[in-house]
């Protein structure tokens, strides 16, 4: 086996090669196949950028601006200023590292600069993670506009995304959805160099006991012969969280069903607003825990809620999902009908899905819910998690295409 020399560069949160998620399993997949791994990193806000002292991957945390949960202007000035940044740090750090596989994700696509830097001085194939698809996805939801003055940063950031798509000798999307979207909606793409890699995680199957199911359950006073419904993650934009709100009112104060927000972003003050105001008795809103804690506590619950603005025109595949399935959880989600994500769900049996343009759709799928077999469905979302989400099954896909 001829062994490769990868950079992989994202602005996604990156802990050490020891922690979880879907980059970091995948960059591990690397690892436990021989390959030596080095990793370029954002570090929000930070004063300087530095190099880990990692056993298995090297890891360089570039200096940036806020480039997540915060206001479309300080996004977008930090966006453009991340090229420069990350090419500079790779520039200095490794120099002398002749890279044969770089490896990117989106979120941004002002990747560009430095892919065509490291594809011509070290003559390496390139591969994108497409994990978003921008600037399309902002005109979606009124971010952005094809015409009129918020037509100038449009049309900025779509040369930069025509230009990284160009630059990339393979392009991983997440669903049959996203390949279908992205040749039809970019001509030159050539097809052959397209093809589904999904988001993927490291599998373990850890269930939680019941003496700690109880003691969450306890802690923040949810009832036990209620059923549980969780959302958590991102509370921005592409949520909807008005819509949201509406849900949870439609909901409100039916004791068989319990609610559970946990996350962070631009749209938490409409959602703390809104309980703050309400005082509902079946609905819990937490700022966010930390990933190693939530990991633990999502288990405790029965269904696990995606929830996607109704506008989108691109089909997203939230990874949360894989959080939910791995704790074989059943799925509900909310969606915009562009996404293929209800239909994976649905087809394969393991959750629910409905239009988020109805409140009583949702109300309804919740009822369904309520009397459903758990067991079942969760075991089947488990079981198609292993099949078809691992990181292993993503490494290999990407070893295949770049041979």
């Amino acid at each position: 086996m001829i062994i490769l020399k990868i950079l992989f560069i994202t602005i996604g949160g990156f802990g050490d090669s020891k922690s979880q998620g879907i980059y970091v399993d995948l960059m591990r997949e690397f690892v436990n196949n021989n390959h030596d791994v080095y990793v370029a990193c954002a570090n929000q806000n930070a004063e300087n950028t530095s190099v880990d002292n990692d056993t298995q991957m090297n890891i360089l945390r570039v200096a940036t601006g806020k480039l997540t949960k915060t206001n479309i202007i300080r996004k977008g000035i930090s966006t453009l200023m991340v090229e420069t940044q990350f090419k500079n740090a790779i520039k200095k750090y490794f120099k002398d590292v002749k890279f044969d596989l770089v490896m990117y994700s989106t979120p941004p696509i002002t990747f560009a600069d430095v892919i065509a830097y490291v594809k011509k001085r070290d003559g390496a194939k390139s591969y994108l993670l497409l994990k978003d698809i921008f600037p399309q996805n902002a005109v979606d939801i009124g971010m952005m506009a094809k015409r009129g003055l918020k037509s100038i940063i449009y049309k900025l950031f779509k040369k930069k995304e025509e230009k990284l798509y160009r630059i990339s000798d393979y392009i991983g999307c997440m669903s049959e959805a996203n390949v279908n979207y992205i040749l039809k909606e970019n001509a030159y793409i050539n097809p052959e160099m397209v093809h589904i890699n999904p988001n993927s995680i490291g599998v373990n199957e850890c269930e939680l006991n019941d003496s700690k199911k109880i003691e969450i359950y306890n802690k923040y006073g949810i009832p036990e012969n209620a059923r549980t419904f969780i959302y958590g993650g991102n509370l921005g934009k592409p949520q909807d969280i008005p819509f949201v709100i509406e849900c949870l009112k439609a909901n409100v104060d039916k004791d068989d069903r319990f609610f559970i927000i946990c996350g962070t972003g631009t749209e938490y003050p409409k959602l703390k607003a809104f309980v703050d105001e309400f005082k509902p008795q079946n609905v819990l809103l937490l700022n966010g825990l930390e990933k190693a804690e939530y990991e633990e506590f999502v288990k405790a619950f029965d269904v696990g809620l995606i929830f996607l603005d109704h506008r989108f025109t691109i089909p997203n595949f939230p990874s949360r999902l894989l959080s939910y399935m791995q704790s074989k959880m059943p799925v509900l989600a909310c969606t915009d009908p562009n996404t293929d994500i209800g239909k994976v769900i649905t087809e394969n049996d393991f959750g629910w899905w409905c239009e988020s343009n109805s409140t009583e759709a949702f109300t309804k799928t919740i009822d369904e819910a309520v009397n459903a077999d758990l067991k079942v469905l969760g075991e089947n979302g488990f079981d198609f998690l292993k099949q078809n989400y691992t990181s292993e099954k993503s490494y290999n896909i990407i070893i295949e295409r770049i041979k």
